[in-house]
């Protein structure tokens, strides 16, 4: 791949991963209703879950996984379902103040297969892969190398993108202090990550 295929490349990628989207929508809520440190393992679910629908296109098996409908129907319903449990979380959660809630033990490990499944069953994503990335890129001249290095590329605009949006809602959560505003706030986000989940189910 040439120096303007790979800007090409690092463009559109980062146009499709800032513009606002499911996953985006569930980075701001799970922030403003839990604190920045309590999504980190979500977001590297949401890089994980990029990286594996690049494999499956780049190894060819993007054609193979339409073909198994109805699996892809069962992670991106999963998926759904973890988010509309995260909404119910956060629209029950008590008003406490910001950071002041300790992490599940446990939690990490779900979040990070939550945002792993949102990605995979994010219609956004797929169509990017399987549609726009053939466009872009010359999947039959990848090399292992140049999979690697583009791989690498993917995990530091996602993770710009999605830290971008984490700490812009992670600042104005510092605003919020009233047991009363934690209260709409929690109740709020619960809201736009049930709306998330409602998005991915409905998408075909």
């Amino acid at each position: 791949m040439d120096l303007s295929g790979f800007l090409l490349f690092c463009g559109v990628y980062a146009m499709a991963t800032f513009s606002p989207g499911p996953a985006v929508a569930a980075v701001v809520a799970r922030v403003l209703g839990t604190g920045l440190r309590r999504t980190a393992p979500f977001i590297w679910g949401i890089v994980a879950g990029d990286l594996v629908w690049f494999a499956l296109v780049v190894l060819g098996l993007a054609a193979l996984a339409q073909n198994f409908h109805a699996l892809f129907l069962v992670i991106k319903y999963a998926g759904a379902a973890y988010l509309l449990y995260l909404a119910y979380k956060l629209w029950t959660a008590p008003a406490e103040a910001p950071e002041a809630a300790e992490q599940a033990r446990g939690e990490g490990f779900r979040l990070f297969l939550g945002g792993l499944a949102l990605t995979m069953g994010n219609a956004k994503v797929m169509v990017f892969f399987v549609s726009i990335l053939p466009l872009v890129v010359d999947l039959a001249a990848i090399s292992p190398l140049m999979a690697v290095e583009l791989s690498a590329v993917m995990m530091l605009i996602l993770s710009v993108a999605m830290w971008t949006y984490a700490l812009a809602a992670a600042r104005a959560r510092r605003f919020i202090a009233s047991p009363r505003a934690m209260k709409l706030v929690n109740r709020g986000t619960g809201a736009v990550m049930a709306g998330a989940a409602l998005a991915v189910a409905a998408r075909g």
